[in-house]
């Protein structure tokens, strides 16, 4: 079982960081967090997930993909993310009609970042952006369909360089719609796509006020896997995310803090189902083979799913 969409984890836990970094990430949401059956929304019922995720950066890239970072750098998140779901087995349009909130907790942490004061180090500790959304989910044939509608809240801590923070410091929108297509009849092979397009229309809520409202992003998380054993699922998975359009307000600070940027990954992923728990193990890895305007680096997923 796969439950689609996570919040924010990162979230803005990079922004902060002086000179180019502060453009990471391109949106709330940061991929390598989903991954096989990365669409696919459970039966209905309560569930209880826990995401722990760690990213590592330790080259910093420009608008072409090369690595300027000076010696010794690194960049470092880990997020715990509990998330609370539900599936009710009312429908809408055919789909069962769900929800699910979230509220990270993130420890970030920079080592010889860039800034026009020279190279400096920091780090910070808090609670992040709340993200609520509201699902449908379809299962006709050897398809599962998922979309949801939700919104990202600016409740962690924005506050501006030097340190890093655990917010992105404004509202935004979000769109979701993803397909997993199970090829053979028994459902041991599975192939998805998830989507999600974030609409950011309200100001950075930054100390100095610049008025910048950062520009739309889209990510796309993909999985292949097939089911070796009855409880044991293993694939392959990956994701892309990039800014589509322009930031705006305060030129030129508004592409200096939010510029085009983008990112692509690969990695394999280990699904075991634990049946007298009830519990659903996912740990996966996420190698970022390409980035521009932003860190490139590693990211390592340990998610706990619990169903009541």
């Amino acid at each position: 079982m796969k439950i689609q969409i996570i919040p924010c984890l990162l979230t803005a836990a990079l922004t902060a960081i002086p000179g180019a970094l502060q453009a990471q990430p391109d949106a709330h949401y940061v991929p390598g967090i989903e991954g096989i059956e990365c669409a696919t929304l459970p039966p209905p019922g309560f569930y209880f997930r826990d995401y722990n995720v760690f990213y590592l950066g330790e080259e910093l890239n420009n608008a072409t993909g090369h690595n300027y970072a000076p010696a010794g750098f690194q960049a470092m998140v880990y997020a715990t993310v509990p998330r609370a779901i539900y599936i009710s087995d009312f429908k809408v349009l055919g789909g069962y009609l769900g929800g699910d909130v979230v509220l990270p907790f993130i420890y970030s942490s920079f080592r010889n970042a860039p800034s026009p004061a020279g190279l400096i180090s920091g780090s910070t500790c808090g609670v992040g952006d709340f993200y609520g959304e509201t699902t449908l989910s379809w299962h006709p044939g050897q398809f599962d369909i998922g979309a949801a509608v939700g919104f990202w809240a600016p409740t962690g801590n924005a506050s501006g360089p030097p340190q890093t923070q655990p917010g992105a410091g404004f509202w935004t929108p979000e769109l979701t719609l993803g397909v997993t297509w199970h090829p053979d009849e028994a459902k041991t092979w599975a192939i998805s796509e998830l989507n999600r397009f974030e609409f950011c229309n309200s100001e950075y809520r930054d100390p100095a006020n610049t008025g910048v409202t950062p520009g739309d992003a889209w990510t796309a998380e993909w999985g292949i896997s097939k089911k070796v054993l009855k409880t044991l699922d293993c694939g392959i998975v990956g994701y892309y995310q990039q800014r589509v359009t322009s930031s705006t307000g305060n030129e030129p600070l508004a592409e200096e803090l939010f510029p085009y940027s983008r990112v692509a990954a690969v990695g394999p992923e280990l699904n075991y189902f634990i049946p007298q728990w009830k519990l659903w193990t996912q740990l996966r890895y996420n190698y970022e083979f390409m980035a521009e305007n932003r860190v490139q680096g590693h990211t390592i997923a340990l998610v706990l799913t619990k169903a009541f």
